[in-house]
């Protein structure tokens, strides 16, 4: 455990100290939430992100470290572990390192070159590698052995061949040192598969693709691989140059000089050049080509979870509307659209249909509706989705306000992403099992315009829509890394523990989800909690669950006003102590900001609380219960841009910002389709990554760049200055298609791959896709 604290320490640039305080906290059941805010004193500080990248690496080494110790146990069995042998495995650093140390240990099904052993063939191979003076063929007359069918010259040597290859291709420092090479030399050369080439349109750019290893981004990657699981590409690893007929590639030289094999005319020099030359292609070709393919597939994974992650940590903390009367609006055409209207606090006040678009278009009766509901509820919000027939919708609400000036009620058109799987799930049908599934929806789009966060918690992370090749990944490590996501989105902000949802008490520290159905069940036999202290009455909510969760829990309107805080009860003597020297009431001494700045954290600091635990409090206290998410805002569409085809390249139009990939940002401008702003056009100044310039819900200025109506694309811009048309210079632009496209694969040199061109079929895919 020692190597693994100091190698995290190392790492996350922090002392082994902390390192151990935080592992030492982990296993004792405490959350990164809970870590983060509450025991700054004992991890010296460490964040959140800090916390987790620990978490995630110290289940990586705990499993190598097992890994390790089954591999000396196995290899000591065999009476083979030498000191020198036993030193290298313990100095391994990475799995596959290991893995290559045991190698030519490990059980393996019956081989050529065991066979060849067991027919007594070793010592020929051994002869021949040691004195190339030999002459193969004299030298192979001596191990005829008509038991193990060697009966021949032919037959000897070549049992001797696979011998020394199996050998040549277990030797983990050429292994180590052949990877490392092709690792920054290779090439992932990329061609479709004859006769796939209409049924794998959407992989064109990929037809005839070539492109460094290191440089390839994850989105690349992704595309190509799923386009050779489609059976539409094929993938090979390659070098930079094709090699002319007759000439030995690099890794040959490499097996060569590793085992001092030279061609020198003596008699087995040739035998043994073919040796190495089987080697490399028979056995070591394909299998580092899988290993290099298989850690590029690895770390594209994590870039594309990464990317999921940050852009749903982005969603969950949107700006809540607030708690307003909402009325929402779920979309149709032929089936027209349902409604409900939501109270202040998520409860159902209303429900029912109205058909104001094609074909039906009862528009009269429709506004009669809506007016009538908005005057009866005190309506503040009418959430649209931004599903079929939202613009014709949005126009239809619009209108009526217009007409209605008595009305002030304000319209926001909303992201339905996974509103339709909410309202099919079994705790919808729990929540509202008198309803359709499709009111249930509309009552979906208007809690997540008030409160996204308390909404989205209750759908499925991988069903929201702002992934990038989601489906490509590891579902396991992807629902992990969203889960944490959730957890600390939840956290961040904080639970009223009188109004949330099960599925969001669920995500508190510390919280299962059968105790969030207890405090849910404890509330409808008791009424609303009062303190904090009652949830200790609540059923399977022991002394470790109220010391994780009940920080995060909130309670309007408590006995105790630090019930409404982030302070933990457990600190509650420390604000005791602050109003007493200070000879000031509790509730007084609550939000007197310019009392509690006065204040020396210093001076109330004790064995238990130290400084940044006092810091936190005071702070709290200024503004206790305090929301971080930012202050709400929302896109304006453009009257008369509908649908694609209003569209015109040059036109400037207000959207949000849908999802965010490494290649750039998709924003709906309210047109059913969302558009593409490249990497490239993000900015004037180069962007590395473009979460460095928008996030998801962003609202954003776009100018109308390229549009193809027939496959719904359209290429979008950031810059105001760029024209339609013109020519892309700098960055690869990679546009719809077409010429951005051509340019992106023209500079797909060494020193620029790095710089994502993108798929733009595969990309414009993804977008159809999301709206699903």
């Amino acid at each position: 455990m020692q190597q693994i604290y100091n190698r995290i320490a190392d790492e996350l640039n922090v002392q082994q100290r902390q390192v151990e305080a935080a592992v030492a906290l982990l296993d004792e059941g405490s959350t990164v939430p809970f870590i983060s805010r509450y025991r700054k004193e004992v991890t010296g500080g460490l964040d959140d992100t800090q916390l987790r990248n620990l978490e995630e690496r110290l289940t990586y080494l705990r499993e190598m470290e097992d890994r390790r110790d089954t591999i000396l146990k196995s290899i000591a069995e065999q009476e083979k572990l030498t000191p020198e042998l036993e030193q290298q495995i313990k100095g391994a650093e990475t799995k596959t390192q290991l893995e290559d140390l045991y190698l030519p240990y490990k059980p393996k099904r019956r081989t050529k070159a065991q066979i060849a052993r067991e027919a007594g063939l070793e010592p020929l191979a051994d002869a021949l590698l040691a004195n190339p003076s030999l002459v193969p063929e004299t030298e192979a007359q001596a191990y005829f052995n008509e038991e193990h069918k060697i009966t021949d010259i032919k037959s000897a040597l070549d049992g001797a061949k696979q011998i020394l290859m199996e050998r040549f291709s277990e030797d983990a420092v050429l292994l180590n040192k052949m990877r490392q090479f092709l690792k920054q030399e290779g090439y992932i050369s990329a061609a479709v598969v004859e006769g796939k080439e209409a049924e794998g349109a959407k992989f064109q750019d990929y037809f005839e693709h070539k492109e460094p290893l290191a440089n390839t981004p994850s989105h690349r990657a992704l595309a190509m691989f799923r386009g050779r699981n489609e059976g539409v590409l094929t993938m090979v690893l390659t070098l930079d140059n094709e090699l002319e007929p007759g000439q030995r590639h690099p890794c040959e030289t490499m097996v060569a000089s590793h085992w001092q094999i030279e061609d020198q005319g003596r008699p087995a020099d040739a035998w043994l050049a073919e040796v190495v030359r089987w080697t490399w292609r028979v056995k070591l070709s394909t299998h580092l080509e899988t290993d290099l393919f298989s850690e590029l597939r690895e770390r594209a994974e994590a870039d594309a979870i990464d990317v999921f992650a940050h852009n749903l940590k982005d969603l969950l903390l949107a700006a809540p509307a607030g708690q307003k009367v909402t009325i929402g609006l779920d979309p149709g055409l032929r089936t027209g659209v349902k409604l409900a209207v939501v109270g202040a606090t998520g409860e159902i006040l209303d429900h029912g249909a109205i058909f104001p678009t094609p074909p039906q278009n009862r528009i009269a009766e429709a506004e009669a509706v809506i007016v009538a509901l908005c005057k009866k509820h005190n309506v503040g919000l009418i959430a649209i989705g931004n599903g079929t027939a939202s613009r014709e919708t949005d126009k239809f609400v619009g209108d009526l306000l217009k007409k209605h000036k008595d009305i002030k009620a304000q319209k926001v058109m909303v992201n339905e992403a996974g509103a339709s799987v909410y309202s099919a799930s079994e705790f919808a049908a729990k929540e509202f099992p008198d309803l359709d599934v499709t009111i249930r929806g509309a009552i979906s789009i208007a809690r997540r315009l008030q409160d996204p966060l308390a909404e989205l918690v209750k759908i499925d992370p991988k069903s929201i829509g702002v992934g990038q090749y989601q489906h490509d990944v590891s579902q396991s490590r992807l629902a992990k890394s969203l889960d944490a996501v959730v957890e600390d989105c939840v956290n961040g902000v904080g639970v009223e523990i009188n109004t949330a949802s099960a599925p969001l008490l669920a995500r508190v520290s510390g919280l299962s989800s059968s105790i969030a159905n207890n405090i849910v069940e404890f509330r409808h036999k008791n009424g609303g909690f009062k303190s904090r202290e009652q949830l200790k009455e609540v059923s399977r909510l022991g002394a470790k669950a109220f010391e994780q969760a009940a920080g995060f829990l909130r309670i309007a309107g408590a006995e105790n006003p630090l019930d409404a805080s982030g302070v933990h009860p457990e600190s509650y003597t420390v604000v005791e102590q602050i109003a007493a020297k200070n000879q000031r009431e509790l509730r007084g001494l609550i939000g007197d900001a310019g009392f509690l700045r006065s204040l020396k954290p210093a001076e109330y600091t004790n064995e238990q609380f130290g400084l940044p635990t006092v810091t936190d409090i005071i702070a709290e206290l200024e503004k206790p219960g305090r929301d971080p998410r930012p202050e709400f805002k929302t896109a304006q569409f453009q009257d008369g841009v509908e649908t694609i085809k209003d569209l015109e390249p040059g036109m400037i139009l207000e959207g949000t910002v849908t999802n965010v990939t490494n290649f750039g940002a998709f924003v709906d401008v309210g047109v059913h389709q969302d558009g593409l702003v490249h990497i490239s056009a993000l900015s004037n100044t180069f962007v590395k990554d473009p979460r460095e310039v928008v996030k998801a819900g962003d609202i954003v200025k776009v100018k109308v760049m390229e549009v193809d109506v027939p496959r719904k694309r359209i290429a979008m811009s950031m810059r105001m200055d760029d024209e339609p048309g013109e020519k892309v210079t700098g960055r690869p632009a990679g546009g719809a298609g077409g010429q951005g496209a051509k340019q992106a694969r023209r500079h797909n040199t060494k020193q620029q791959a790095a710089q994502p061109s993108g798929t733009m079929a595969a990309l414009f895919q993804q977008a159809l896709n999301k709206k699903k």
